[in-house]
């Protein structure tokens, strides 16, 4: 499981990365962006509505999320599902 999360956590990252160019960087919506973002995971995370993500909660939605991008259910993400999560019009994790 913990491998789950952490190749998760990894391909969020990468993402994160992607969106940290100069450009994105010091543009104001993109920081408006990026905190809205990350309020609405944390409240896709929340499950018990306390305001806080617990541990449990974390590894829940990873293990969720994972799950979701390995479409041929290999049990092992590959660079093409990986991309497909990157392509326009693809789902960004959490987007439910």
């Amino acid at each position: 499981m913990f491998k789950i999360a952490k190749v998760t956590f990894i391909a969020m990252a990468l993402v994160a990365g992607a969106a940290s160019t100069p450009a994105f960087a010091v543009s104001e919506r993109g920081v408006a962006a990026g905190a809205t973002w990350a309020r609405q995971m944390l409240k896709l995370m929340d499950t018990d509505q306390n305001g806080r993500v617990s541990k449990d909660e974390w590894m829940r939605f990873m293990e969720a999320e994972f799950d979701h991008l390995d479409v041929d259910h290999s049990g092992y993400l590959t660079a093409q599902e990986i991309r497909g999560l990157l392509s326009p019009g693809k789902r960004r994790p959490g987007g439910r």
